[in-house]
């Protein structure tokens, strides 16, 4: 017996309470080794358009519908007893005819009278979006065959409810679409039919034992952490020549790919040793969890991977390359900068000199007059005669001689030093997640871990996610990855709605400091949800009751408050936020700055308190030192709200006091 499991019954079984889950998985188990138990109460399931499903016994109400065909067996779905066999009467499972992928397929025909209804008055109302569009071409698309009518009246008030019924391939071929883009065809070739099909594959997990059974039944399904899209999946098996990059908006499954990527590279080779980092502790901790879920059953494997921030990885390595050595933070850095330039008779700005520092001279480890007085700007722009190179390397060099004479390092020069003097690199391959927020001494020390290796180097990012690190060209620190980077447009995590809205804080293009560009159009979100909610008030006191009634909505929906967030930009708002769950009732949900959300997602995010001189920071763009300064800030405070808006998967709630947020503003004024 070939053993599977279907996105839709991990989802299913996600929504069962802990109890009912344990005992769902004990009957996977049973079903597994002995499928003739008569405990199982193993039957046909009456009324079914495909003769295939089964209902399997868990308890007094809750049955398993297995699929079971040609020596199969699938666990497609599990639920309460009713609800099951509904789910079952309504569906069938078909090898699609044109691709050949194995797919769940929603009958035409049960479909709620009234809902078809709907669509075929709206279509009559608008243009159909693809009229145009012949059955083979439909087909190519994985549309099934019944529904190929329905999917031709599609307007653009409807596709998204006429996608929702249909297979992935089929709602992402449709959504490219309306947007544009022509969608990506996948016709089996060799031995890829049905279940081995590449969109069959994102849906269908093969279950090889019991320890990858339980590895499935144990990962929560927002973790997405076993089933892969092509085109995901196309970026973890892949062999590259040099380093590479996968992009995309937030949402798309760049960690997933990173997390897949990480572990892949693990199981080659006994002799491997993969480094899989991210910008911060608290993300590394999460991506650690991640890798323990994705090798569970595979201890070797997951001994080979080491997760942590590079910060950490460096100071580690000092020991072993450089011996003892005292690190010293930005906040001395400054104060160092100001007494040199006051030995130095200067009253150049505190703020200038802290980013030319930064940016430029730990940056790129510059130690010498010469070579700061020819140094392109990377990163900076900004024009600057010789006499003053001159008179800012005095300071920079009396800073320099001070951290030598003391024997003391910055992190920056740590790294820098590492890529140096380090003789037997201790990872055979590096996996960066949040990419758009590495640093250039990060990159050149990446770089000297794994040198020219194949598959060497590995990062996953979003430019529109930058909110930490000022933007550099990465060839200047070694890293061409150009011909070797690629977007992915299918948003798994927040709905189409909220995508959507939260798109319009970014440019539909967004240019690298290389010249390249993310181009972010034809993104689609597979499923719908309710329109985020943007509103501006007289007073913070109106506007935490009404936030507190919106949370109060969320919880009577059943949510859990450990699933709801309310975000602020920083810690001066958080009063308001406290004031808005006490409004709420006190209930537990999570409160947090807009920051420290990077990397996590919520069914219910409420991001309140944007006023005119919250987001962009007011203090922020005092310290503007230059045009470029002053752009940066812009650009990542944007940045910083969007992160912040799309860490919401089903609702989203915007909110400041008047006069508020130009970034909010710009949301009103566009819908």
């Amino acid at each position: 017996m070939t053993v599977l499991i279907a996105t839709s019954f991990t989802k299913s079984l996600g929504k069962l309470t802990g109890q009912e889950q344990a005992a769902v998985k004990v009957t996977v188990f049973d079903i597994q080794h002995n499928p003739d138990s008569p405990g199982l109460s193993l039957h046909r399931i009456d009324r079914c358009p495909d003769p295939d499903f089964w209902s399997a016994r868990v308890s007094q109400d809750i049955r398993i519908v297995l699929h079971k065909r040609a020596g199969n067996t699938l666990f497609a779905y599990v639920g309460h007893h009713d609800d099951a066999y509904q789910w079952a009467q309504r569906r069938r499972l078909d090898e699609h005819p044109t691709t050949g992928a194995a797919q769940i397929v929603e009958i035409r025909e049960t479909v709620e009278e009234v809902i078809v209804r709907r669509y075929v008055e709206q279509a009559e109302q608008k243009p159909s979006l693809f009229a145009s569009e012949d059955d083979q071409t439909l087909l190519s698309w994985g549309v099934p065959q019944d529904w190929l009518e329905t999917v031709r009246q599609a307007t653009d008030d409807t596709v998204l409810d006429i996608a929702g019924h249909l297979p992935d391939e089929a709602q992402e071929a449709l959504l490219a679409a309306a947007v544009g883009e022509r969608p990506v065809v996948r016709l089996a070739t060799g031995d890829e039919a049905g279940y081995s099909h590449p969109d069959a594959r994102r849906r269908f997990l093969l279950v090889h034992d019991d320890a990858e059974l339980a590895a499935a039944l144990d990962a929560p399904w927002e973790d997405w952490a076993i089933f892969l899209h092509p085109a995901q999946r196309e970026f973890v098996e892949r062999d590259f020549n040099g380093p590479a990059r996968v992009i995309g908006s937030a949402g798309t499954g760049k960690t997933v790919v990173a997390l897949h990527r990480a572990v892949r590279l693990a199981a080659e080779d006994e002799a491997h040793k993969v480094l899989l980092t991210t910008f911060s502790p608290d993300l590394a901790d999460g991506l650690a969890g991640k890798i323990e879920r994705l090798t569970k059953g595979r201890p070797e494997v997951g001994g080979r991977i080491v997760v942590g921030t590079l910060g950490i990885i460096a100071r580690r390595l000092a020991g072993e390359v450089v011996g003892a050595i005292e690190i010293v933070g930005d906040e001395e850095i400054a104060d160092m900068l100001v007494r040199a330039a006051a030995a130095e008779g200067t009253t150049i700005d505190a703020g200038f000199l802290l980013d030319e520092w930064q940016l430029i001279v730990d940056a790129w480890d510059v130690r010498d007059e010469e070579t700061y007085r020819e140094l392109p700007r990377l990163g900076r722009k900004v024009r600057m005669a010789t006499s003053r190179r001159d008179e800012l390397w005095r300071i920079f060099a009396r800073v320099r001689s001070e951290l030598d004479a003391a024997g003391r390092i910055t992190e920056a020069g740590l790294m820098h030093r590492l890529a140096r003097e380090m003789k037997a690199p201790p990872f055979t391959h590096v996996v960066i997640d949040e990419a758009q927020d590495i640093s250039a001494p990060e990159l050149h020390l990446v770089a000297a871990i794994v040198g020219a290796r194949p598959n060497g180097l590995f990062f996953a990012g979003d430019i529109g996610q930058r909110i930490f690190r000022s933007p550099f060209p990465w060839k200047a620190a070694g890293v061409e990855i150009q011909g070797r980077s690629r977007s992915l447009k299918v948003n798994y995590r927040t709905s189409h709605q909220i995508r959507a809205k939260s798109d319009l804080l970014l440019p539909p293009r967004l240019l690298e400091a290389d010249g390249g560009e993310d181009r972010r159009l034809g993104v689609s979100s597979i499923f719908n949800g309710p329109p985020p909610e943007i509103h501006i008030f007289q007073s913070p006191e109106a506007e935490g009751a009404a936030v507190g009634t919106w949370l109060k909505a969320c919880l009577d929906e059943s949510m859990d408050p450990s699933t709801i967030a309310v975000l602020v930009r920083s810690m001066a708002e958080l009063p308001r936020a406290r004031a808005a769950v006490a409004a709420a009732g006190g209930a537990e949900v999570k409160l947090g700055l807009m920051h420290d959300a990077k990397g996590r997602e919520y069914r219910a995010v409420a991001v309140m308190a944007c006023d005119a001189d919250v987001i962009p920071s007011e203090g922020r763009l005092r310290g503007a030192t230059d045009e470029r300064a002053l752009k940066e800030i812009f650009d990542t405070e944007r940045h910083l709200l969007y992160v912040a808006a799309t860490r919401a998967r089903e609702k989203l709630w915007l909110s400041g006091c008047s006069p508020a947020s130009e970034f909010l503003e710009d949301l009103v004024v566009d819908g």
